[in-house]
């Protein structure tokens, strides 16, 4: 079975900087996609940022040029740095991997969730 562990949500005022992580460990071939959703109270989630096929990524227009997902192949992590934070951004962030586990299929996986607050 594979887990997802994410880290690094929390409150920040008004143009500040997180960094969330996300590690993948248990039985797993090979990882092809993974990216960050998130929700906030009363809104449907949303894609954030994501890597495709191991290299390409894309982002919401809301985080283009603010937000910056990067990857540890290595480490089965992926992170997201968040600058220049504003209100709007508040939402509980979940990662997500498309992966291929023991049963030799694709699966999506899901963290917890971590929760951003920004607020003064």
């Amino acid at each position: 079975q594979v887990q997802l562990v994410e880290s690094g949500g929390g409150l920040v005022q008004p143009g500040g900087s997180l960094r969330l992580s996300c590690a993948a460990s248990g039985i797993i071939f090979s990882i092809s996609d993974m990216g960050w959703y998130r929700q906030a109270p009363g809104k449907q989630r949303e894609l954030v940022a994501s890597i495709i096929s191991g290299s390409i990524t894309k982002y919401a227009d809301s985080v283009k040029g603010r937000f910056t997902i990067s990857k540890d192949n290595a480490k089965n992590t992926v992170y997201m740095q968040m600058n220049s934070l504003k209100p709007e951004d508040t939402a509980v962030y979940y990662c997500w991997f498309g992966l291929r586990d023991e049963s030799h299929r694709n699966r999506d996986y899901w963290g917890q969730g971590t929760q951003v607050t920004v607020s003064s």
